[in-house]
């Protein structure tokens, strides 16, 4: 029952339940008690935590992995490994390599031998599960492959950006080829960067690509899906313009605005179980009342019920479980039964002692920038420009995984991250700003500093 209920969900249809996806990566090896730098690059450790999560949390599809560095790896840039996430990249191949140099991955690449294996052995014992194969989408590829400075040369040099997701648009098709030929029942197209641009710049940069890897995936005779994590709700609309079978977002859309969406272009759409407050950090009681209300927003037709993202190493197995008790035993009279011990918080900060006439604070709010790609290149721009004005300005990062943390990020009422504040005022939010936007913003505040401590 499970691969065909996500099917006829997928398809838009009507469903008893809705069904049940886990998007499984580094999580898989913290049931068996494996670190992610071990984990990720084992086929056979993919294997095991993949079964372990399918025993204790029952969906009805499941990714055989996320890691959204696997192309980038395999074509040359240098990944970064901890024991808790996934991989970062830290070296841009394109920085000195030619395009031209550069060729799509094969079966032996990398780390691709590994995932196809474990896709290969799901598959044999697996019958009744959909299988999701998740890829690296053309336009994130591209960042890895070029860093930061893509987003300058859009504007610059527009071709050259095109000849790069030209490229990158072939080693996605590869990819699903292979995974699809391996056992996969749907290809996921991950974007964690389209969250960074506009509409307009979608459509110009994003679009032409997304749509002829979907028709490949069509053409293949397999389900896709459109998944976007991130300040992009701006973005939903030139996503279903891609004609994916489904769009799948995290908590930073919401859900019902995904729903009218999609639904008019007559596409599925999947979401949005919040990763952080509900998973990671509620209660059992947080996370059933969570659940609950995420099923009844979604409703019955063309609704898949699934994480904002992959499950954190750290989220609590019996979280997950309590997801799956809901989908497979509640009934909606039960469903409202108990107290929700999980309260927002408003806070409002003091960030007067930030204040400074001979230093600008300049902070960076993130999910985790050792894992999320616009987290991550949020934290390179900053550094960037830090050299640039030397001590003139210090900066951080806080973490919202970081429990500690919470009040304060809470307290300036931001819900969309990464987010970039200078002494202490949102400048920038969900949006990586250019070298020339964040030299300007800091200098502004440079001169009011000076200013104010002048008169």
């Amino acid at each position: 029952m499970g691969k065909q209920l996500l099917f006829d969900a997928i398809q838009g249809k009507k469903t008893e339940r809705p069904p049940w996806l886990a998007f499984i990566g580094c999580h898989g090896g913290k049931l068996i008690g494996t670190a992610a730098d071990e984990y990720l690059r084992s086929g056979d450790c993919i294997v095991r935590g993949i079964r372990e999560a399918i025993a204790q949390y029952r969906p009805d599809g499941i990714s055989v992995t996320f890691d959204l560095q696997v192309e980038a790896e395999a074509l040359g840039c240098g990944l970064q490994w901890t024991q808790e996430k996934p991989p970062t990249v830290v070296s841009h191949v394109l920085e000195n390599t030619a395009l031209g140099d550069l060729h799509v991955p094969g079966e032996r690449s990398g780390r691709i031998p590994e995932i196809l294996t474990a896709i290969r052995r799901l598959r044999a014992d697996q019958h009744d599960l959909a299988l999701y194969g998740l890829i690296t989408g053309p336009f994130t590829l591209a960042l890895h492959l070029r860093g930061t400075n893509i987003f300058m040369e859009m504007y610059d040099r527009p071709e050259e950006v095109r000849d790069i997701l030209s490229f990158c648009t072939e080693v996605s098709k590869q990819m699903s080829r292979m995974y699809i030929e391996a056992g996969c029942d749907v290809i996921a197209v991950v974007e964690p960067m389209a969250s960074q641009i506009s509409s307009r710049a979608f459509a110009e940069f994003i679009t032409p690509y997304a749509t002829g890897l979907f028709e490949e995936i069509r053409r293949l005779q397999t389900f896709s899906s459109f998944f976007v994590c991130g300040h992009a709700q701006k973005n939903v609309e030139v996503m279903c313009q891609c004609k994916p079978d489904n769009v799948s977002v995290d908590e930073n859309i919401p859900l019902d605005f995904v729903k009218e969406v999609s639904q008019r272009y007559g596409i599925s759409f999947g979401g949005n179980l919040q990763l952080t407050v509900m998973l990671l950090m509620g209660s059992a009681d947080d996370v059933r009342r969570h659940t609950i209300e995420t099923i009844e927003l979604g409703g019955d037709t063309g609704y898949i019920l699934a994480p904002g993202c992959d499950l954190p190493a750290g989220v609590p197995p019996e979280n997950v479980r309590v997801v799956a008790d809901v989908v497979h035993n509640a009934g909606p009279s039960n469903w409202l039964n108990g107290p929700t011990t999980f309260e927002s918080r408003s806070i409002e900060p003091d960030f007067e002692e930030q204040e400074s006439t001979v230093q600008v604070n300049v902070e960076i709010m993130t999910l985790d920038s050792e894992a999320l790609a616009p987290s991550q290149y949020t934290i390179e721009a900053v550094r960037d420009v830090a050299d640039y004005f030397g001590d003139r300005i210090v900066w951080q990062e806080h973490t919202i995984k970081e429990t500690e943390l919470s009040d304060h990020i809470m307290g300036i009422m931001v819900k969309n991250v990464p987010i970039i504040c200078i002494d202490g005022k949102i400048r920038f939010v969900g949006t990586i700003p250019t070298r020339e936007e964040l030299i300007q913003a800091i200098q502004e505040r440079i001169h009011a500093c000076s200013r104010d401590s002048s008169s």
